[in-house]
Formats: structure tokens, sequence, C-alpha cells
């Protein structure tokens, strides 16, 4: 188990156990350092005008280097630059920011940045920063997006741990957000240490089957005008995978067509489903839930997720998990496609670059062969 997973387990076990929104803050700093190789990590809790930080929490820097420091930021700088414009903002160097107030003294050198907003119910939370990522590289678009989802699923575990402290039926709702934090974040390092397409969509379909408690979880990819049932987790028919369908008037079209899920409940998804889609292909489903995958405006294709295990059929929470896991999801798979096809194209040019060695060969030594003769 790398440590990546380790440190969302290790978010699970805590907020779990106490439902504490100290914990979660904390466990949420452990895991965006380990997502992203940041050296250090720190979380700003806004006041009541939202102007300001009220709370700092940090991980990274040690109790000398705090006492060193001095008092904590209050939001001045590149900190209140994030209060004010609540957006993602990924810096080189941190210090070379127009409202960069510089760093106090005893402050360990900082030079990469990467803020990422975190929002309760609607409403502006607080901010998580990260610096120094590891090697001294900058962060990447990568590291922006992983940290984004991780800031989304923050905000939700801190608004269930706000407002049921002691209720079980929150704990449920909880443990689901922190398996879709654990699924996202395994995703995540996924890409960065696997570029095999199989490899990705097996991850991605046995993560979210688990999180939505799923028979079956089908990932179809688009090929042109067909649909390609590229992996699969769960109760499968033989041979179903690496079957095509024609995209035209199935659930996929209609799900990427209206940029939104579709639920099987629906009469003509169901026809749909049936006759021109996975269900002409021997899978059969008493409900179901079809989530798009698209990357930067880009469509790959579809999550389908059939027949819910825990409560009979699936629910709108269902839905919101599987659409935010649907966004890493596609990064994964946009991210090794894109993969495979640099490997493709540097095959092609090596494969060109030994042919003309060896037509240059042939017609060097046939020169010398007529010279020879000569």
């Amino acid at each position: 188990m790398d440590q990546a997973t380790q440190g969302v387990l290790k978010v699970a076990r805590s907020v779990l156990e106490q439902l504490d929104v100290d914990e979660v803050l904390g466990r949420v700093l452990e895991a965006a350092r380990e997502l992203t190789g940041a050296g250090y990590a720190a979380l700003g809790v806004l006041d009541e005008s939202r102007e300001g930080l009220a709370r700092f929490l940090t991980r990274g820097i040690s109790d000398a280097e705090h006492r060193a420091i001095g008092a904590l930021p209050t939001g001045r700088g590149v900190l209140g630059e994030l209060i004010r414009s609540p957006r993602p903002l990924r810096l080189a160097d941190v210090g070379s920011h127009p409202y960069s107030y510089g760093f106090p003294v005893g402050h360990p050198p900082m030079s990469s940045f990467l803020g990422v907003p975190i929002v309760v119910r609607g409403e502006p939370y607080g901010n998580l920063y990260l610096t120094e990522k590891e090697g001294g590289s900058e962060f990447t678009a990568e590291d922006e997006q992983a940290t984004v989802l991780l800031a989304d699923f923050a905000g939700v575990a801190i608004d269930h741990a706000r407002r049921f402290s002691s209720s079980e039926a929150s704990r449920a709702q909880l443990q689901r957000t922190v398996d879709a934090l654990d699924a996202t974040i395994q995703i995540a390092r996924a890409v960065g240490g696997e570029t095999d397409v199989d490899a990705i969509l097996s991850l991605v379909a046995k993560r979210g089957r688990a999180l939505v408690s799923a028979r079956v979880l089908l990932i179809e990819l688009m090929h042109g005008d067909e649909l390609e049932m590229a992996a699969a987790a769960g109760e499968v028919p033989e041979g179903l995978v690496g079957r095509r369908v024609t995209l035209e008037n199935t659930v996929a079209s209609a799900a990427l067509r209206a940029g939104q899920s579709q639920w099987l409940s629906d009469r003509l998804m169901r026809a749909r489903f049936d006759q021109h889609g996975v269900g002409q292909l021997g899978l059969t489903a008493a409900n179901g839930l079809v989530v798009p995958l698209v990357f930067r405006n880009q469509q790959y294709g579809v999550l389908v997720a059939i027949d819910n295990l825990d409560r009979g059929e699936f629910t709108q929470e269902h839905q919101n998990l599987l659409e935010a896991f649907a966004a890493s999801a596609a990064t994964a798979v946009a991210t090794a496609q894109s993969a495979a096809d640099e490997r493709r194209r540097q095959w092609v040019a090596a494969t060109e670059a030994e042919r003309g060695r060896w037509a240059r060969e042939l017609h060097d030594e046939t020169l010398q062969a007529l010279g020879t003769c000569g």
C-alpha cells in the first residue's frame, strides 16, 4: 500500500471515529501533502467577515519554526488574494507575485505555491495552501486539479462534521464521502505512476463500483461513431469487454449530448439501454445510472453503474459521488490515452529512423559493390 493510500485511510479512520472538524482539517492537510508532494501545507479558515483568516493550521513546519515565525498569517499578501478571488492560484515563485509581502524572519524558504479555495454548502469556508513541491519543481496542472477535487470532498466532510456530530446516519454519509476521497486520490496517484490504458481503466472500474455499491460498473469509451465496452467490474456477461455498439440512440449518446447523467428509471433511457446499448449484449439491469466522462471539454465516454446493492436503487447522493469521481476518472483516461498516443508516435518515429538507416546502409553497400566491379 503506497503512502497516499495510507494517508487516505488515516483520513477515513479519524473522521469516522470522531466526526470532528479539526480532525477533518488535519487529515485533509496530510492528504494534500501526500497527493502533491508538497513540503508544506496550510489551511486558513475565514473569519465571520470573510475578509481575513480566523484560524491557520499547518503541516510540515516544526514547533521551533512556529516559535521563530511568531504570529500566524491573517490573510494579507498572496493569501489575501485567494480570499478576494476564491479560485485556484498556482505560482512558480510565490515571492514574485505582485501582492507578496515576503516572509517574516525565521520563516522557512518557500518558492512554488498552489492555493485552492474550500467551499462548504456554497459558501467560502477557507483556503488550502501548498508550497515547496518536492525536488524543487513547480506544481503541475494535474496537482491543481487533484487538489481542487480534494478541496471539494473536504468541503462535504467539513459540512457533515459540523452538522451531524452525533448522528449515525451522518457516519454512513461521511463514510461514502471519505470513500470518494479515497477513490479519487488513488486514481490521481495512479495517473502519475501508470500509463497503461487497460490498467487505468481496470482501476477506475473497480473503484467506481465500490464507491456506489454497484453490481456492475462499466466504462464505455467513444471510438468515432461507436462505443467500446472498454472495462468492467462486477457481474458482467462473458466476452462483454471489448465489444462495440453504435453510439447513436444509446443512453451514452443522450448523456454526452446533454452533458449530464441519465437514469435508467426513465422510460426512454430504459428503451435505449435495452434496444441500442449494452442491454442488447446480454447485460440486464433493474436500475442504473449513466455518467459522462469529460475532460477539458473533450468527451471520452461514460461510466455505467448497474443495480445498487445496498438500497436497491441509486439515489441523488450516488449520482453526486459518481459525478465527482467521473471528473478524476476522465482525467486518468485522458492522461493514459495521451501517453499511449505518444508511445505510438515515438515507435513510428523510431521505426522510420531505423528504416532510413537501413536504406542508407544498403545504398552505401550497393555503391561499394558497383565500385568494386568497376
